[in-house]
């Protein structure tokens, strides 16, 4: 096998205590709701039941210092739910954490392609 083809790999989730507060998952539902403007269809276009989606939506508001989802009942024109500032900034700290840390991959790619070349 050559050197090229080895890639280190991982994902990036931030935890509270021992729980895990945000990783890929609720940050696309979050991206989603944004989107759409209601948990029922961002759950729904992830392939996710909207009970999930509302466990993840009360976790992320009760663990975050702001609420990140707000949402409305509805009546004639519908409810929704809408991110908070606080939803937008996380989304925004959380892709910006991805960034440097796909840039820590790619060089420890490269350093573990150079060092697996001169193995004894």
């Amino acid at each position: 096998m050559e050197a090229l083809e080895y890639q280190v790999r991982g994902r990036v989730w931030v935890c509270k205590g021992e729980h895990s507060f945000l990783g890929p998952g609720r940050i696309q539902l979050l991206e989603k709701i944004d989107e759409l403007g209601s948990i029922r269809a961002a759950a729904k276009a992830l392939g996710m039941s909207y009970r999930h989606a509302w466990k993840h939506v009360e976790a992320l508001n009760r663990e975050a210092p702001k609420p990140m989802v707000i949402t409305s009942i509805g009546g004639a024109g519908g409810g929704g739910a809408k991110l908070t500032p606080a939803g937008r900034a996380i989304l925004k700290l959380f892709h910006h954490l991805e960034r440097r840390f796909e840039n820590f991959l790619r060089e420890e790619t490269e350093n573990f392609r150079q060092r697996i070349k001169n193995l004894d």
